[in-house]
């Protein structure tokens, strides 16, 4: 008895991983909830630069 396996062929297996990407990217963007969205903004609004009391105190005892 020969056993007829169905091959893929390369057309065949593209289609499948571009179909699975898809779908794994549409999961990842679509699993986020309101919270990881307002815990990235805050994160985003702590960054750079910014002016407290210990950098004002360093610039006035530079002064030359």
């Amino acid at each position: 008895m020969t056993e007829n396996k169905p091959r893929l062929s390369r057309r065949q297996f593209l289609l499948g991983v571009g179909a699975g990407g898809a779908a794994t990217a549409a999961a990842i963007v679509g699993g986020r909830t309101a919270g990881e969205k307002i815990a990235a903004q805050d994160r985003r609004q702590t960054r750079g630069y910014q002016i407290t009391a210990h950098v004002t105190n360093y610039y006035r005892t530079a002064k030359v």
